[in-house]
Parts: C-alpha cells; structure tokens; sequence
C-alpha cells in the first residue's frame, strides 16, 4: 500500500478542505488518506474514519442512492475516468436526546468529485473532494433573508420553466398547505416523474426534452390554477392542491397527460404520479417521502400512472430502511445467526449434509425473515456482505461443532451472482479457510458454494471464471433452484456441477396439472445421474413425497418432514442432553454410495456429495 512521505503526509491531513486519498487494490477503493476538513465534514474521528471510509459509510447514505454511488465508484476504479456524482448522506446526529424516541433521517446533498493522480514512484492513486451541497443552500438562504429578497427573485424560481423551484417550497411549502386547511379542506402532495425522459431526450433531443418539461409544468397549472407546481430537480414536480376525492383527482391527473400526449414534440406517455394526503400531523417532508415511495410503486407498471400512499406500504419502505441502515450493526452485534438445516440421504434417511440459513433475530423487531431482509440487500447490492458472513461464520463454528462430538459434514452456504461483482470471491473465501486452520478438519471439498439457476441465467465471463477457480480450489459447486424458472440445459455443458438442487414448487405441485411434475422429475434426475451429477429436491414435507423420491434414485431431500433449521446453539444443547437424534452417515459409506450411485469404482474426488 503507498505511503505518503511524513512532511507532505501531515500537511494533506491537516487541510480544511474535504478530500480523500483512495488506492485501487484488487478493484477495490481502499482509503489511506482523509483531511482534517473531511472528517469534520462527516463527524468521525481522525483515529477511525480509514476504517470507518471501508466500512460503514454507506451506513449513512440514503438507501435509494447506494446502488448508484457503488456502480459510480466500480466505473471509476475500472476505467480511470473522473467521479462526479451526487448523493444524499446522513450528517452526524451526536447531541440529539435519546429520550426523544427515533426521528426520521434528515440527508444533506453532498457532491463528491474525484480524478487519478500519478505519484513520483508511479503509483496511481484517487483523489474526491466532497461538497456539502445543503450547507451551502443554507448559508444561501441565510444571505437571501439577511437582504430580503424577493419571493419572485431567481433564487426561487426555475429559470426553464418560470415556476417556483424547491427553495420556494422550503420556504413557502408550510404557508400553502396552512391556506388550504384554513379553507376547511384536506392539503394533498403530489410528487411526479415525467416517464421515460431519458429515452425522451435520446430520441428527440435535450432541446426537445426541455420543451416537454415546459409543457408539461404549464399543463399542471392550467389544470389546477388553485395549486402551488413547483420543479424540484430534473423531471421532478411537485404540486400541493386541494381534492374532492381520490377518484376526481386521478381523472383530472390523467386529464394532463392526455393534454401532454396531444401537445407534445413527439411520443410521450406524460406524467407519472405519486399522491399524498396532508392529513393532521403529517410534515412536509414526511408528505414528500410517502408520496416519492407511493411513486416507486408503480415502478414499471405499464397500466399505472398514479399511486396513492398507503400505511401498509410505507411500512414495508421504513422497514427496508432499517434493514439497509441496520446491516453492519446486525452483522457486527450477532444479530444474524446461521441456521442449520439437514440434507437428508434418501435411501438411508441419514443426514448427508448441511445448509447454512441466514437468521436475522432482530432486538427491536424479533425474526425478520430471509423473504424481506434477502431482496431488500440483493436491491441495494449488499448482498456480499451477508454471504461472506455467513461463510466466515460456518468457517468459525467448525471448530466448536467438533469440540462437542459433532461429525464434520459438507455445509452449503448460497452466495449471489453480485458478491462477484464486489469482492473476490475466491481469494476471499480461501483467506477464511486459513483464517480458521480449516484444513486440520478436512478439505474444502466440505464447503460448497450455492449458486441459483437465476444467477447462472445472466452468465458473465467474470463471473464463470471465478467460479471455474473454485472448484480448481476443491470448494464444491450447486446448482439451487433448478427448474424455478426458464431452465436451460445448455448449462450443463458450460460448466460442470457438483450437485443439482430442484425447486421446491415442483414438489409442491407434485400431483397437480394431470401429475405431470412426477415424470419431469423422474425425467431430470435420470438425466443427471448419466451425467453424473448428484440431485438434491427440496421442500420435502410429506412421507409420501420422500418415498416418491426414493422411487425415481433422487440421492437428496431437505424440508420440514425431515428436520427443521436450527442455531448450532441448539443443536449442542439437544447433544449435551441426550435429544439429538440426527444421524450423520460416515465418509466411507458416503464413498460408498457415491459409488453403487454411479457405477464406477474409480469415481470418488470430485463425485463426492
């Protein structure tokens, strides 16, 4: 890693002015230099903010801007081209009083700026400055009071469309809304989006783009002249009215886009329409928020053009909040244990292996499931640290299943086609292995790696070669959810797989639509086993169903018929009292089946389980 010589070191770190000094290293940003004017800017000390900079950042960034900052930063330490982007952060909240029960996150707009610098030894190392662009609004309205200027001057309007811009708003906002409740009526905010203005510009031009934005604020005016239209950024209006009703509003919504389509240079679909009523002890800016999450529900629904906030779905949007907000400190505090659930060998009934389930048991919250925290990171591209931690703590408590009489068995932990995009996987997971003198315990041949069928759909030379390195380094490699959705055989040729792992759907449906699953079934696992490959279906929930699997050579089943996961915690506890009653199958008689199953006696290594 470079080191700044002491002189030049000391003088960069004492600079008022907010910048930082990152080294590409395995594509990765590492911070190795912060000013004095940055960790003011940001609240942490100069003792952690490096460690804090590769952390724990993005703790404090909004959510919806996560996803965009990482793909800014991975095109800017691939190609070597300037940063430039904007993004809202989360200030330092020291002094709030704890007793004041939780707030919603206030943001402030911060500009980071950033190019290549060629050191004298030929290093190549980053620089970003940071603008806090919120404090520079305040300092600006401040002066805007201190000469009392004019609502109408320029600092509150748009200069393309002639409306009032956000500083208006946030000026003037709480003025409108208090007139239209003086009136004995109910204020609604409605926050828009012109659709599709990207492809609106490529086609037509900035120039044309330009016009529709025009048009489309002076159709909102024209249509509601009792309302406050504001032009908060880019394709973004905002207007406080007044409505009779849900249903008279969205008619009159779809009234200007019907204006907009009939007047506009070229093909449009108009507007796009979030809504939110003002209704007692609702803020402004809380009216903002649920009527931007009401917008993200239509998302690319064709058929939609206005959304109404509801409880329920904000509900859902604060919770994916707190789970983006709350990952580090989850990961770090334990709060997400692995779950361990047994692979049971269908002709014996012996356990074969293990999978390792992500848990979250949240002290606010109690259990969240897999089926809310899992998308809400695969969203916001967080994925990776889960996986890896989840791998790492398989990898710890190896040791502590063999302390306490445990077999050691193969265990599979899913990882997600992203975590290849944002850590070296295998480099990674080989650093673990020795991290925890695994070795000693057996080879990596019992630890596999999961990869869904989804992933394998959106293949990607990088992506395939990293997997190509695992099995070079004896980590084992399954295919899960199989048939969940366009299944392509050409799969199998492309790469070779330990083990397939069918949906549990088509075990679900096992005996619905003219019980036509049961013959796919029989069908695929005939398939694989002359390719050798091992076949595992899941979601197993019946003696019925498992006896089906025994029938067509299926090897593997895992569901609730036969266990359920549960924390190593509890697994040694049922062990020290006598009430374990899993019963794992030794290594040989694994070789031994693997054996009788593919008719080779030469084949043993890589045909493991």
């Amino acid at each position: 890693m470079y080191q700044f010589p002491e002189d030049i070191k000391k003088a960069y770190e004492s600079s008022p002015l907010p910048f930082v000094y990152f080294q590409n290293i395995n594509n990765r940003p590492v911070p190795i230099l912060a000013s004095d004017g940055f960790c003011h800017t940001v609240g942490v000390d100069r003792e952690r903010v490096l460690s804090w900079l590769s952390t724990a950042m993005t703790e404090r960034m909004d959510p919806d801007d996560i996803g965009v900052v990482s793909k800014a930063v991975d095109d800017f330490m691939q190609q070597h081209g300037l940063f430039n982007i904007v993004f809202r952060f989360r200030m330092d909240s020291a002094g709030r009083d704890p007793e004041a029960g939780p707030a919603a996150p206030v943001y402030t707009m911060v500009h980071g700026l950033g190019s290549w610098q060629t050191m004298h030894d030929g290093t190549e190392l980053a620089v970003v400055a940071f603008a806090n662009h919120s404090a520079a609004h305040e300092l600006t309205r401040d002066k805007v009071r201190e000469y009392t200027f004019s609502r109408h001057d320029r600092f509150y309007r748009d200069p393309l469309t002639g409306i009032p811009n956000f500083n208006y708003l946030h000026e003037y906002g709480n003025d409108k809304i208090a007139a239209i409740r003086s009136e004995g009526k109910t204020p609604v905010l409605i926050y828009t989006d012109v659709n599709a203005m990207r492809s609106y510009n490529n086609q037509y031009g900035f120039q044309e783009g330009d016009r529709l934005l025009v048009l489309s604020s002076q159709t909102l005016r024209l249509k509601f002249p009792d309302a406050l239209v504001v032009r908060v950024s880019e394709d973004h209006f905002l207007m406080l009215t007044a409505a009779e009703s849900e249903p008279e509003l969205e008619k009159d919504l779809h009234e200007v886009n019907d204006e907009i389509r009939k007047n506009a240079y070229g093909n449009t679909t108009g507007l796009l329409y979030g809504v939110c009523p003002l209704t007692e002890g609702i803020t402004l800016n809380e009216a903002i928020d649920h009527a931007k999450h009401a917008l993200k529900q239509i998302e690319n629904d064709l058929n939609l053009e206005v959304s109404f906030y509801s409880r329920d779905s904000a509900d859902a949007f604060l919770q994916e909040r707190y789970i983006v907000e709350n990952l580090d400190r989850a990961l770090e505090s334990g709060w997400i244990k692995v779950y361990y659930q047994a692979i049971v060998r269908a002709e014996t009934g012996k356990t074969a292996a293990f999978e390792g389930l992500a848990r979250w048991i949240d002290p606010e919250r109690g259990m969240l499931s897999p089926g809310v925290f899992i998308p809400v990171l695969s969203k916001y591209h967080l994925l990776h640290k889960l996986d890896l931690y989840m791998f790492e703590t398989v990898c710890r408590e190896v040791k502590d299943r063999v302390d306490n009489g445990l077999p050691i068995m193969p265990v599979s932990v899913n990882f997600s086609r992203q975590d290849f995009d944002y850590i070296d996987i295998v480099a990674e997971l080989n650093r673990l292995y020795d991290k925890y003198e695994l070795a000693q315990y057996g080879g990596k041949n019992n630890f596999v790696i999961e990869i869904t069928e989804q992933d394998l759909a959106s293949e990607e030379g990088h992506f395939m070669e990293q997997l190509k390195r695992l099995r070079e380094c004896n980590f084992r490699i399954w295919l899960d959810d199989f048939c969940s959705g366009y299944s392509s055989m050409n799969m199998f040729n492309r790469f070779k797989f330990d083990l397939v792992k069918f949906d549990m759907e088509l075990l679900r449906h096992l005996d619905d639509y003219d019980r036509i699953n049961r013959i796919i079934l029989k069908s695929l696992v005939r398939m694989l086993r002359e390719l050798k490959i091992h076949t595992l279906v899941e979601g197993v929930e019946s003696e019925e169903q498992g006896e089906f699997l025994k029938e067509i050579n299926c090897e593997l089943a895992q569901g609730f018929h036969y266990y359920k996961p549960v924390a190593l915690d509890f697994l040694l506890s049922r062990k020290q009292h006598g009430g374990l009653r899993i019963i794992c199958e030794s290594p040989e008689e694994r070789r031994t089946l693997n054996r009788k199953l593919f008719d080779d006696p030469s084949e043993t290594g890589r045909q493991e389980l």
